[in-house]
């Protein structure tokens, strides 16, 4: 492997193309150092079975069944897979912001870190919130549906698939701020407009909570719609501190990823071509 040079602001644009190769095959090693890892942990720790816990008061003294030969190696490879990701994420995210350290302005820089460590804490908290509050909160409702008459025999795919579903959902929905940090930082969202749509995503948001805990119960869908309402709260309180430091210095770039990349490739292939 070659060494790059530690300050990459003056390197030609292959270099770059180099660069990011080796980005990426250390976040793929990342990975599956992370997968081997969580497969250790599935294998020694009984992750399974904890994670089968919530349901298991709802089952009459049984187990989630399984159908097929595989399934016991299916469930412990996506385990292993979302725990190996979630072990490397750190690390990918650090690959990443090393790659597009050059291209970043001061100002820049400091409004990524927040955006990138703020999006790891809110995307575990929403996975959390949506194992430890959520899951409990959802089964006995779902369960109420079944009655006297149907007897319950719930398979290892279709649970560990609506457990993992429902982290991953979770997980994602909150990263709202961040995804509204960035938004604003870019100008494309305006604080007022958010406030402006208020009412509509309030329906919005108890529409989503609704769809994602069924139930004839409406105390658990306000349950569930209201850290989602706080979020988008702190969204709009989020995108008026970025227009207050647009008004003030505006100087303040594009934070989307994807434009960020675009422009550190474009800046230093510009160099190179100047240079032939």
């Amino acid at each position: 492997m070659r060494r790059l040079a530690p300050d990459s602001s003056d390197m030609p644009f292959l270099d770059h193309l180099e660069e990011l190769r080796w980005r990426i095959i250390w976040s793929l090693v990342a990975i599956a150092l992370g997968v081997a890892a969580g497969f250790y942990l599935v294998l020694n720790f009984e992750i399974v079975k904890h994670l089968e816990a919530p349901i298991l008061p709802y089952l009459k003294g049984k187990s989630v069944v399984a159908t097929h030969p595989t399934d016991g190696l299916q469930i412990t490879m996506s385990a292993s897979i979302w725990i190996g990701v979630v072990l490397s994420f750190p690390f990918v995210v650090y690959q990443a912001w090393l790659f597009l350290l050059p291209a970043l302005y001061p100002r820049e820089r400091s409004l990524l870190i927040a955006a990138l460590g703020g999006g790891m804490v809110l995307f575990a908290a929403g996975a959390l919130f949506a194992f430890w509050v959520v899951l409990p909160m959802s089964l006995p409702l779902l369960f109420g549906f079944f009655g006297t008459a149907l007897d319950p025999m719930i398979t290892a795919e279709s649970y560990f698939g609506f457990v993992f579903g429902m982290v991953l959902s979770f997980g994602l929905a909150f990263e709202l701020p961040v995804v509204v940090l960035l938004l604003a930082a870019a100008g494309l969202v305006k604080p007022d407009l958010l406030a402006k749509v208020r009412r509509y995503a309030i329906v919005l948001i108890v529409t989503v909570a609704a769809f994602l805990t069924p139930g004839s119960d409406p105390m658990s869908t306000i349950g569930l719609a209201l850290p989602l309402y706080v979020l988008y709260e702190l969204s709009v309180l989020v995108a008026r501190v970025i227009w207050r430091h647009r008004a003030k210095d505006e100087s303040v770039a594009i934070l989307l990823a994807p434009l960020m990349l675009l422009r550190h490739v474009a800046r230093f292939r510009g160099r190179s071509v100047a240079m032939s």
